[in-house]
């Protein structure tokens, strides 16, 4: 089976519309897969690393159900059925209410 990376929905203008991206051979690392998604789509490669070559802050990329920051990172080995999701922080909002006080 194909190496695949799930793509969030704020990327997928970047993806040709593609929720899913089967990637071409059989990447060794998640950096090979990431560069293999950006050879065919830059625009995603370019919201997920930096000019550096390295995750955003704000993007998480998980091999399974495994965040590459705790295994690896862009030298995260694959499997040649590794699924691959690119995922984007969350945050912000406001506080919440406090509760009613009840005497």
């Amino acid at each position: 089976m194909p190496v695949v990376v799930l793509v969030p929905g704020p990327l997928r203008p970047y993806a040709d519309g593609s929720a899913r991206v089967v990637l071409p051979g059989t990447p060794g690392t998640v950096g090979a897969a990431l560069a293999a998604l950006g050879a065919a789509h830059p625009g995603v490669r370019d919201r997920v690393l930096t000019e550096d070559g390295e995750v955003r802050p704000h993007v998480a990329v998980f091999v399974g159900v495994e965040n590459i920051r705790y295994t690896g990172g862009l030298q995260t080995p694959l499997t040649s059925d590794a699924e691959i999701a690119i995922l984007a922080a969350v945050s912000g909002g406001t506080k919440p209410a406090r509760p009613p006080v009840v005497a």
